[in-house]
């Protein structure tokens, strides 16, 4: 199981300070759709040059042009791209082929799929390295998480990894370890406390333990 740390809402300055704190409990470090969005792909750049012994996950949340997207990810130093599940099945199948070419990775973001399962089993069909469930901030300002969606898609998903993101915290931790995800993807639950470094640290403890 491993333990990947999820960066928002800062820049690549303050990206930076938190990995520094944190870099050795984590095993993949994300950056996140809002600092593509400010920074552009240069963000995945300059955190895989200051920690190229972490795995780099660009969430650029794909959605048209699969494959183009991801070579200029990957271009950018990304290990694993992030694709919707609400797109067509023709642009995972474009961001699969392009990443194997370069042995990278492609994570499915099902957030806001109607039929998890169905969907869940179609994408792992195709070939993709991780499908993931997701509450995203929206979700989560309504109580909602994604626990109960993880058993579902555990039951169906038979190739590709599992990975759960979304409002998981140290209290919510050992539940979400109960249904065994192959990644587990923490924001807030280490960036928002006060000492981030103590947050991680436990969270790689139980996480090491499954």
């Amino acid at each position: 199981m491993k333990l990947q740390l999820a960066l928002d809402l800062v820049d690549i300055p303050g990206a930076i300070e938190i990995v520094t704190e944190v870099a050795e409990y984590i095993d993949i470090v994300e950056i996140g759709t809002p600092i593509v969005i400010n920074e552009g792909l240069h963000a995945v750049k300059a955190i895989k040059e200051a920690f190229p012994a972490l795995t780099v996950l660009a969430d650029l949340k794909i959605m048209d042009a699969g494959g183009y997207e991801v070579m200029k990810a990957v271009e950018a130093g990304a290990d694993i791209v992030t694709v919707l599940g609400v797109s067509d099945d023709s642009t995972i199948k474009g961001a699969v082929e392009e990443a194997k070419k370069t042995g990278k990775a492609v994570l499915v973001d099902l957030i806001n799929v109607k039929d998890l399962k169905a969907r869940a089993a179609e994408v792992d069909a195709l070939g993709v390295d991780y499908v993931c469930v997701h509450s995203g901030y929206d979700h989560q300002a309504e109580g909602k998480n994604s626990f109960a969606d993880l058993k579902a898609i555990k039951s169906v998903v038979k190739q590709a990894k599992t990975a759960i993101a979304g409002g998981i915290k140290l209290s919510t931790l050992p539940e979400v370890i109960l249904a065994q995800p192959d990644l587990v993807i923490v924001g807030g639950g280490i960036t928002g406390e006060a000492d981030m470094k103590a947050a991680a640290a436990e969270m790689r403890r139980l996480v090491s333990q499954a």
